[in-house]
């Protein structure tokens, strides 16, 4: 039996995920929490063998729980549960450790298969974006700005358009505020603007191209 914790701050989202795997014969939800620090709290002391999460999580974010589980939980697999673009994200989730990455408008059947795939030792992308890295290009536009960003520097991205600060961006990621600065330096010269608020608005707008 797949031991398998879901972590989502929508309770609409968590709840029907719970009555999916409720009769699932190989799938059992030990758990359902709702930021990344009850994650964190609930796998010291439980045994997990999945963890289906939002990127977008309160107080730590997916791409930070990601990085602690790879250096502190390595038996612990995670995929990536978000709305998010899967052309935009889905690759620098997996470098980050992640073993799947389905997006929120897949069917119960997808859901399932991507649990069992990742259990059995594989990862689960869509057949989509498994054919767009195969031949080494994106469909998006917007996906050949974030082909150019390494892990980090999404990570940072992802927590400027959630309206982070630097010091809560230095806190979160445990890096100095100086850190930070360099990053946005980065990111400002790879997505092309100048200040932040172009920065997070090209970012937006790359998510919804």
């Amino acid at each position: 039996m797949i031991k398998l914790l879901i972590a989502d701050n929508h309770p609409i989202t968590r709840k029907g995920l719970e009555v999916l795997f409720s009769a699932s014969s190989n799938i059992k939800i030990v758990a359902s929490v709702d930021n990344g620090d009850a994650i964190m709290e609930y796998i010291k002391n439980n045994p997990v063998d999945i963890i289906l999460t939002e990127a977008d999580l309160p107080k730590l974010n997916g791409l930070t729980v990601l990085r602690y589980l790879k250096n502190d939980y390595p038996n612990i697999k995670t995929i990536i549960f978000s709305a998010q673009p899967e052309e935009v994200y889905a690759v620098n989730a997996i470098k980050a450790g992640a073993y799947g990455y389905i997006h929120k408008s897949v069917n119960v059947i997808t859901i399932n298969e991507a649990i069992l795939k990742v259990s059995d030792g594989g990862i689960y992308l869509s057949n989509e974006l498994t054919q767009q890295l195969a031949f080494g290009n994106r469909v998006n536009k917007g996906g050949n700005y974030y082909k150019k960003l390494s892990t980090r520097e999404a990570e940072v991205l992802k927590l400027l358009t959630i309206g982070k600060k630097n010091k809560e961006i230095s806190k979160e990621l445990a890096i100095n505020e100086k850190t930070v600065s360099t990053y946005k330096a980065r990111l400002m010269r790879k997505l092309k603007v100048t200040n932040l608020v172009d920065l997070v608005s090209q970012a937006k707008l790359n998510e919804n191209l």
